[in-house]
Formats: structure tokens, sequence, C-alpha cells
């Protein structure tokens, strides 16, 4: 895994080990030599960790849609930034440069980031590796949830298992470098009793 894309909020949130982790990542990712895409953002945790990756001499790859970029948002300290037409094209970008996934906390889009390269790599359009960087336990509720899926039959535990969790940077890495995606269809039959 050379590159990770990292989804993570445009908000630092209200507590300061939301900052810290995101700190934390940078610096691992330089540690490991693995390059940063993102979201090229120059606020909250998406600034953050691109700050950080920078400071520490790695690679930091920002892809951001115009209107974004238009509002001042865009960071302009990267090695590279691509300044693209809308949020569709935005994703796919990250996901063609990236070769894994990480979520950090954050808000809808991250959310909505995760979920759609969850649903690409169940529906077998890539084998990458996902994980949610889980600080303070923020991603508890939502894998509880992913859990409920498995057990009312909406999920294979198999897909359940292309997600990774970990509380720390180096822990969730470690996890990413050693999945094995496994192949399988993605449909589900349930039996009829």
């Amino acid at each position: 895994m050379k590159s990770v894309a990292v989804y993570c909020g445009a908000s630092p949130g209200f507590d300061e080990v939301y900052r810290q982790q995101a700190d934390a990542m940078g610096q691992e990712l330089v540690k490991r030599g693995i390059t940063l895409v993102y979201g090229g953002g120059r606020v909250g945790l998406m600034g953050a960790v691109a700050d950080s990756v920078m400071r520490g001499g790695g690679k930091s790859i920002g892809v951001i849609p115009d209107f974004l970029a238009d509002k001042e948002l865009a960071h302009t300290g990267l090695t590279e930034l691509h300044i693209v037409k809308s949020m569709h094209e935005r994703k796919l970008l990250m996901a063609d440069l990236a070769e894994g996934f990480i979520a950090m906390p954050g808000g809808f889009g991250t959310l909505e980031e995760l979920f759609e390269v969850l649903t690409w790599g169940q529906l077998g359009l890539h084998k990458k590796p996902s994980g949610v960087l889980n600080v303070g336990g923020f991603y508890n509720h939502q894998l509880q949830f992913l859990d409920k899926m498995v057990e009312e039959g909406f999920l294979r535990p198999e897909n359940r298992a292309q997600l990774q969790q970990d509380a720390s940077p180096a822990g969730l890495v470690d996890k990413m470098l050693a999945y094995v995606p496994t192949d399988l269809e993605k449909w589900l039959t349930v039996p009829r009793t």
C-alpha cells in the first residue's frame, strides 16, 4: 500500500484528541512511506493530517472541486493539488490514486465516501483495504450497525470483514497492510422458510 485516501472532517471537532490523532496519522503515513490522498482542504482534520504529512517530509495529494477551491479552502502547500469540476470527479480521482481507504472522524461526507468505497469493494470493483480510525470510540455505533446488518441478513460476514478498525494509526495501518480480500459475488440470497 503505497498511497491511502484519508476521509475526515473539514471541521476539527470539539475534542482536541481528534486533531492530535490526525497529526499522528500523518506522522504514521510519513514513517511508512505512504502517500496521503485526501480532499485537498486546508481546514479541520483534513488540513491537520495534510500539514502533518508535509511537516514530516511526506507526500500529500489533494483533490478538491473548484467550487470549494474558490472559497479559499484549498491547501496550497501540498505536493500536488488537483482541482476538479465536481464531487463525483473528486471521489473517483481519489479512489484511483489510492491503494487503500481510511475514514477518520467526520460528518456526512466522510461517511458517504467510506460507504461508497466499501460498496465498490463489495461489488468487486476494487480489492483495496478500508479502515476506520476509531478515535475515542467515534465509530462504535456505526460498527455495531454493520454487525446488525449481518445479523439481519443484509450483509455477508465476509463483506463486513472488509472494514478494518483500530484506535491507533499504527494499528490500523498494520491491519490494512495484512488485509487479504475475499472473492465473493455481491448477491446475497437468504433461504426462504
